[in-house]
């Protein structure tokens, strides 16, 4: 094969993979896939969009090979294709973190006007009981996968739960990362109801992308 041929062919492939990337929507898909596999109907109704719009978008995703499909019944279960494809959206997720202005301003005029700041970093948790590790997301999600010793009350249910949280402790709350809004409204309500609060910035697929669960 002539080199400019092979570069060419190599360089139009990856270009055709990247396309998956170049939609907001499917950024988000994305996002949620990553933390357990959903149905498409599940997926329509997390990202406002309609199920033919979030099937579309799931098979471009799927040609790209970045998510798996499995039929059980009559539904269809997506999920992530495995560590590598979360490890793409992640780096492209970090890069905007740190360079691109707009997503900067957004993310801070939220979580300022939620009284969400400021947020810690998994390294930042002291290593003794004063803590406690809060996991607002959906119960399936936390029973995919979650941070040793975190208490699972998903969002919906902590107003009613609030009870069950030490008042001792400073609680840190987590969702799915960074654009997830759960660990904002948890912190938010926390701090409304007297508790020490803040928002744990990694999700929990952030702290362990190297653990086994992964398949490559």
């Amino acid at each position: 094969m002539e080199k400019r041929m092979f570069k060419d062919a190599i360089y139009t492939s990856i270009a055709g993979m990247t396309k998956a990337f170049s939609n907001a929507n499917r950024l988000e898909i994305l996002d949620l896939l990553a933390n357990g596999e959903k149905t498409v109907e599940q997926i329509a109704a997390q990202t406002s969009v309609s199920v033919a719009n979030a099937s579309q978008h799931l098979q471009v995703l799927k040609q790209a090979r970045l998510v798996n499909a499995r039929r059980q019944g009559t539904f269809i279960y997506y999920a992530l294709s495995g560590r590598k494809a979360y490890a793409a959206w992640k780096a492209l997720r970090d890069l905007a973190l740190e360079q691109e202005p707009d997503v900067q301003r957004t993310l801070e005029q939220y979580r300022r006007e939620s009284n969400s700041l400021p947020g810690c970093h998994y390294t930042e948790i002291p290593a003794n009981e004063a803590t406690l590790l809060l996991d607002v997301r959906p119960v399936e999600e936390f029973s995919a996968g979650h941070l040793g010793n975190a208490l699972s009350i998903p969002i919906q249910e902590l107003p009613e739960r609030l009870e069950e949280l030490p008042r001792h402790k400073t609680i840190i709350a987590y969702c799915r990362g960074p654009f997830c809004t759960y660990a904002d409204e948890a912190v938010a309500l926390l701090k409304a109801n007297g508790f020490e609060a803040l928002r744990l910035e990694e999700s929990f697929l952030d702290i362990n992308l190297n653990e086994e669960k992964w398949n490559n």
